[in-house]
Formats: C-alpha cells, sequence, structure tokens
C-alpha cells in the first residue's frame, strides 16, 4: 500500500512537469523562437545564440548543451532526485521546442503584431515553468541558479529573482538582435512571464483570512455551517466589546478565494449583524495548504 502511494504520487508529480512541458514549449517555439524574442534564461541564451548562428543549430538542442555544466551544479545542491526529474524536464521541453517547431509553427498563421507573440508567449512560458516549479523540478539552466539563490535570499520570491537574472541576458539580445522594437516587446514578455510564473507558482497557496466577530449563540449556527457546508475549518476565540463590555466570540479562519462567496452568505443568513475583518493570507502552512517541511519555492 506504501508503495502504491509512493508511485502514485510520483506518477502525480511526472504528468504535472509533462503538463508544464507542453505549455513551456507551446509559448517558446510557436511564439518567442518563432519571432526572435529572447525568452530570458537559457532559453534566451539559446535563442540569441541561435539566432546569431542563422538558424544553423536549433533551440531546443541548444538548451541541452547549455544545461550540461548546470546540471552538475545542481546535483551539487539539490542531489540526484532533484537532477533526474529536472533532467526529464529539460529534455522533455527541448524536445518539445524541435518537435512543435517542425509540426505545426509552419502552419501557423502569420503574425502581423509582434504584441501578439509577446504576450501570448511570455505568458505560457510563464504558466508551464510555474506548473513545473510546483512539481518540485526546473527545466535547467538558470532555474537551477534560480533555486540555489532562493535557499540564500528567502524573502525574495522566485520570479523576482528569474526576472532579475533575465534582465542581463534580455540586454545581451538587444545587443545581438539590434532592434529596439524587439528589445521592447521582450520586456513585455517578460512582465508577462513574471506575473504568469508567479501566479501559477503561488496562487494556489493564497487565501483570505476572516476574523468573525459574532455572539455567542449565533456562531454555534456559524461554526456548524463552516464545518459542515464549507468543509473548512476554524478556531474559536473568547472576547469582549471594548465599549459595551458584552461578551462576544471571535471566529478565525482561512479560506480560499473561490470558497469565500458563500463564507460570506453563511454569516448573512446566521448574523447579518456580524463584523467581519478580511484579510490577505499570502501564504498558509498546515492541512488543506503547504506542508510545514514542504520546499520553499
Amino acid at each position: 500500500m506504501k508503495n502504491k502511494t509512493a508511485f502514485l504520487k510520483l506518477l502525480k508529480k511526472y504528468a504535472l512537469i509533462t503538463l508544464g512541458c507542453v505549455i513551456y514549449s507551446f509559448g517558446v517555439a510557436l511564439f518567442l523562437d518563432a519571432n526572435g524574442l529572447a525568452a530570458g534564461g537559457v532559453t534566451g541564451i539559446a535563442i540569441i545564440i541561435s539566432y546569431a548562428a542563422g538558424g544553423k543549430i536549433g533551440t531546443g538542442w541548444l538548451i541541452i548543451i547549455l544545461n550540461v555544466p548546470l546540471f552538475v551544479l545542481g546535483a551539487v545542491f539539490f542531489g540526484k532526485r532533484f537532477i533526474l526529474s529536472t533532467l526529464y524536464a529539460t529534455v522533455a521541453s527541448s524536445g518539445l521546442i524541435e518537435l512543435w517547431s517542425r509540426l505545426i509553427l509552419p502552419y501557423m498563421p502569420e503574425i502581423s503584431n509582434i504584441l501578439i507573440p509577446a504576450t501570448a508567449g511570455g505568458a505560457l512560458y510563464g504558466a508551464g515553468l510555474g506548473i513545473i516549479f510546483r512539481a518540485g523540478s526546473t527545466t535547467g539552466g538558470t532555474d537551477i541558479i534560480v533555486k540555489i539563490l532562493r535557499k540564500k535570499f528567502r524573502y525574495m520570491k522566485t520570479g523576482i529573482i528569474s526576472m532579475l537574472i533575465d534582465v542581463v541576458i534580455v540586454g545581451a539580445a538587444g545587443i545581438v538582435f539590434r532592434d529596439i522594437d524587439k528589445t521592447f516587446y521582450t520586456v513585455i514578455s517578460l512582465i508577462l512571464f513574471v506575473v504568469s510564473f508567479d501566479l501559477v507558482l503561488y496562487g494556489g497557496n493564497t487565501a483570505k483570512l476572516v476574523y468573525i466577530v459574532t455572539t455567542a449563540d449565533k456562531s454555534e449556527e456559524i461554526c456548524k455551517k463552516i464545518l459542515t457546508e464549507l468543509d473548512i475549518s476554524a478556531t474559536i476565540v473568547d472576547g469582549k466589546g471594548a465599549y459595551t463590555g458584552n461578551a462576544r466570540t471571535v471566529i478565525m479562519c482561512a479560506v480560499k478565494n473561490y470558497v469565500f462567496p458563500r463564507l460570506r452568505d453563511v454569516i448573512k443568513d446566521a448574523d447579518p449583524q456580524a463584523f467581519t475583518i478580511v484579510t490577505s493570507a499570502q501564504e498558509i502552512y498546515g492541512e488543506g495548504y503547504k506542508e510545514h517541511g514542504g520546499e520553499e519555492l
């Protein structure tokens, strides 16, 4: 049973990595690389080299070549298990980039407005990479460097660190391509990448923290509905009104964004006069959310 659970967990992980690779490779092959927009990271470096070489070397193959020394660095910091999944993600995404470039790109309609591939490519690139990171892997390259820096600078989000590295690469792309317009659109693509990446990577961990100040009798009804109808937990704190001195019950609960409207309905039905405070919880650890011992993303 234990082996079956471990196998299913591993299967889910690689299914997520594969999904991320498909989305990521679509963004790079069909939008960024096809329009000479350096995506950032090793992918961006590969696009620059491929462009400088007149397209004689495929971007996918260059990604694999550039990753070799970085894999060694990743093995030192994160171990063999991390490198195995990263190797899979790198080979899969690079292979898919080459595949889409040959099978789909020739039949893509011509895009006259470069803003379209810049936004679509950046969003797909970021979303795909975010899924891969959530699965506990990377596509190699500067992603490995980002994870190493994330261990050192824990207060910085992964997307921000990645963006700082990519700014240097985009600057290099501007020099090589000698095209201010493309450099500008590459920056737009990079911004979309960071937004999309952080949204996918951290979006599932954000929620609302709700404080409901009500009376003892109304609190029982609210708590019952929270537990049964919303299937979330809550903490009850005894309180007292500072002005009136009357006893009050404070219900504190963390609720995911899509469940919050239902919680509002529960409060409105049980006690329309309840004093309710709603704040954003950026990260939550515990049952239903992130594990305390889990890897920091």
